[in-house]
C-alpha cells in the first residue's frame, strides 16, 4: 500500500491558520454575546428602575391609595404605564405584598413573589427572580405618604424579552463573524499558496532535511562559495570562502565594500555581467573567481565560487624556472661541445699541452662557480637557484653579481619560511632585475680574468665581490644576507629604474613595461612576503635601476 505522502508545509499552516482564525472569530463572538447579554440586562434594570422610581412618586397613585378601592384606579395606570414604558409588568402592592395591579387581572389580589423588605425600608431595590411570567429583572420602588411607606410598585422586564434582544444582536454578530472568517480565510489561502510556490510545496520534514544536507554540503565544499543579495550584502559565505577571502565571523550582512578586498577582486565582486575563470590576488593568496548573477525578474543577487590558486602559481612558477634551466642547459651543452670540438681540434694539431690548459681552465671555472654559491649561501635551494639564475644571466649576456658580504648558513631558515615563498621571492626579483638589464646595451657574457684566492679565472655571469660602481655593462647584484633576526634579500640592476611615481603601482597585478599578459611575479612577490610577515621595499639602486629589498623575521615568535 503506497503511504501517502505528508501534507505541504503550506497546506499544514493554512489548515492551522484557518483553525486559528476560527477559534478567534468564534471566542470573539463568544465574549460579545456575554458582554451583550449583561449589557441588556444592565439596561433592563436601569429602565425598570427608572419606571417604578417615577411611578412610586405619582401623586395619582398615592391618591389612588387613599381611596376605598386602589385597584379600581391604579389597575388602569398600570397598564397605561406598563405598555408606555416598554415593561413586561407593572404591579402596584399595598406594604403587605398583595397586588392591586397586574398584567394578568386574575393574580389581582394575590401576594407578590419577590423580595419586598429593603422597599418597606425605604429602599429601592432590585433582584432578578421568577413570578408569575417567569423569570425577570425587576425593581422595587416604595411609595410615600407623609414619609410613611403605604404602598410598593414593582416594574419588570422578563429574562425571555431580555433573550429575545441579545438573539437580534447576536444574528448580525454572527453575521459578522462568519464574514471576518470568510475573509481571513481568502487572505490565508492567498498567503499560503504564494508560500506554496516558493517552497515548492514541500513540508516540513523536507524543507528540514534540505537544510539539513544545504549545511552539510555547505561546509564540505573545500571550494569557497559566496552568495550576494540584491544590494551587494554577504547572504551567505561557507569555511572556504571564509579563509580565502581572510574574511571574519561578522562577514554576514556586511556589504561587499566594506570587506577590505583588493580593488580588482572587488570589482569582480560587484560585477552585474557574469565573470568566469578570472585570476585575483588576495594579501596571502592567488584565487580564481567565477560570479553569475541570479536570474530573475528583479535584481536578486550574485553567486560567487572561488578556488585557491596559489600552490598552482607557485608550480607554474617553478615550472618557468625548469624550463628557463633546461634551455640554460642546452645552450651549455651547446658551449661545451664547442669547447670539446676546440681540444680535439688542438690534439689534432699536435699541440697537446694547450689543449690540456683550455680543458683545465673550463673545469677551474665551473668548480669555482659552484664553490663561491655554495660557500656563500648554505642554505641549497637558495644556491640551486643562484646556480640556475646565474646561467640563465648569462645566456641574456647580463653578469649576475653576489656581493662578498653575503651568507645565509645552512638550517638558518625556520620551517615556519617555506622554501617556496623564497623561490617566489627571490627568482621573481631576479626574473625582473634581468630583463630590465637586459634591455639596456647588453654585452655577451665573457670570462674575466680575475684572481680570488689564487683560484684562477672567476666566472663572469657569477662573481663574489663587492657591489661594483654603476656601469654600461648589464649586470644584476644579488645580495642575501641572515643577519642577527632578519633575512635580508635585495636585488638590483643597471636598468632604467621606475619612476618614483609608479612605486606602488609596480606590485599590482598586470603592471608591466613588457607588454600585455605579464605583470604578475612583483605581485606574487609582495604576497609571499606578506605571508612571510615580512617588508618589501622599492628605491633607486647605486647602479641607476631599481633596487628591491626583501626583510623577512627568522625568528618564528616575532612573526606571530
Amino acid at each position: 500500500m503506497r503511504i501517502p505522502r505528508p501534507r505541504s508545509l503550506a497546506g499544514q499552516l493554512f489548515a492551522m491558520q484557518v483553525v486559528l482564525v476560527a477559534a478567534v472569530v468564534a471566542g470573539c463572538a463568544l465574549f460579545a454575546y456575554l458582554i451583550g447579554r449583561s449589557q441588556a440586562e444592565e439596561s433592563a434594570r436601569l429602565q425598570t428602575s427608572a419606571t417604578a422610581s417615577a411611578a412610586a412618586r405619582s401623586p395619582s397613585v398615592v391618591e389612588a391609595v387613599r381611596s376605598g378601592d386602589p385597584s379600581a384606579k391604579l389597575q388602569p395606570y398600570a397598564e397605561a404605564l406598563r405598555k408606555d414604558a416598554g415593561m413586561d409588568f407593572v404591579v402596584i402592592m399595598d406594604p403587605q405584598g398583595r397586588r392591586w395591579s397586574h398584567p394578568e387581572p386574575g393574580q389581582i389580589g394575590r401576594t407578590y413573589l419577590g423580595h419586598i423588605e429593603p422597599a418597606l425600608r425605604g429602599e429601592i431595590y432590585s433582584e432578578q427572580y421568577t413570578g408569575t411570567l417567569g423569570r425577570s429583572v425587576r425593581t422595587v420602588a416604595p411609595v410615600r405618604d407623609g414619609g410613611q411607606v403605604v404602598a410598593l410598585v414593582s416594574a419588570g422586564i422578563t429574562i425571555e424579552e431580555i433573550s429575545e434582544q441579545v438573539a437580534k444582536q447576536l444574528t448580525a454578530l454572527l453575521g459578522m463573524a462568519g464574514g471576518a472568517l470568510a475573509l481571513g480565510g481568502i487572505g490565508t489561502y492567498v498567503i499560503n499558496a504564494r508560500l506554496r510556490r516558493h517552497t515548492h510545496g514541500m513540508n516540513a520534514a523536507e524543507l528540514g532535511r534540505m537544510h539539513d544536507y544545504h549545511q552539510a554540503a555547505l561546509h564540505a565544499v573545500r571550494e569557497g562559495l559566496v552568495m550576494l543579495d540584491g544590494s551587494r550584502r554577504i547572504a551567505l559565505v561557507n569555511d572556504g570562502a571564509r579563509e580565502l577571502l581572510g574574511l571574519g565571523e561578522d562577514a554576514v550582512g556586511r556589504p561587499v565594500a566594506e570587506l577590505g578586498l583588493p580593488a580588482p577582486l572587488m570589482g569582480a565582486l560587484l560585477a552585474s555581467e557574469p565573470r568566469v575563470d578570472e585570476v585575483h590576488l588576495t594579501a596571502d593568496r592567488v584565487v580564481v573567481v567565477n560570479t553569475q548573477p541570479v536570474v530573475g525578474g528583479e535584481k536578486r543577487g550574485t553567486v560567487v565560487t572561488l578556488r585557491d590558486h596559489t600552490e598552482l602559481q607557485s608550480l607554474s612558477g617553478e615550472l618557468d624556472s625548469e624550463r628557463g634551466f633546461s634551455q640554460a642547459l642546452r645552450s651549455q651543452a651547446h658551449e661545451a661541445a664547442n669547447r670539446l670540438h676546440t681540444v680535439v681540434s688542438l690534439i689534432e694539431l699536435g699541440r697537446e699541452d694547450e689543449a690540456v690548459d683550455f680543458a683545465t681552465v673550463e673545469l677551474e671555472l665551473a668548480q669555482a662557480l659552484t664553490d663561491r654559491v655554495v660557500g656563500a649561501v648554505g642554505e641549497p635551494v637558495l644556491a640551486a637557484l643562484l646556480l640556475g639564475k646565474a646561467a640563465q644571466a648569462n645566456e641574456r649576456g647580463v653578469e649576475l653579481v653576489l656581493v662578498e658580504d653575503s651568507s645565509i648558513d645552512d638550517g638558518v631558515l625556520p620551517s615556519s619560511l617555506p622554501s617556496r615563498d623564497l623561490v617566489t621571492i627571490l627568482g621573481n626579483l631576479i626574473d625582473n632585475a634581468v630583463d630590465a638589464a637586459g634591455g639596456v646595451g647588453t654585452e655577451e657574457a665573457a670570462l674575466v680574468p680575475a684572481d680570488v684566492d689564487g683560484t684562477g679565472p672567476v666566472p663572469a655571469d657569477l662573481r663574489v665581490v663587492p657591489p661594483p660602481p654603476g656601469g654600461a655593462r648589464a649586470r644584476v647584484t644579488v645580495t642575501a644576507r641572515a643577519e642577527r633576526e632578519e633575512l635580508l634579500l635585495r636585488v638590483a640592476d643597471t636598468g632604467p629604474g621606475v619612476d618614483p611615481g609608479s612605486v606602488e603601482d609596480v606590485f599590482r597585478r598586470g603592471w608591466s613595461t613588457h607588454g600585455p599578459g605579464r605583470g604578475i611575479g612583483l605581485a606574487l612577490v609582495r604576497q609571499a612576503v606578506h605571508r612571510g610577515h615580512g617588508t618589501i621595499t622599492l628605491t633607486s639602486g647605486p647602479d641607476g635601476g631599481a633596487e628591491f629589498t626583501v626583510r623577512l623575521p627568522l625568528n618564528t615568535e616575532a612573526r606571530e
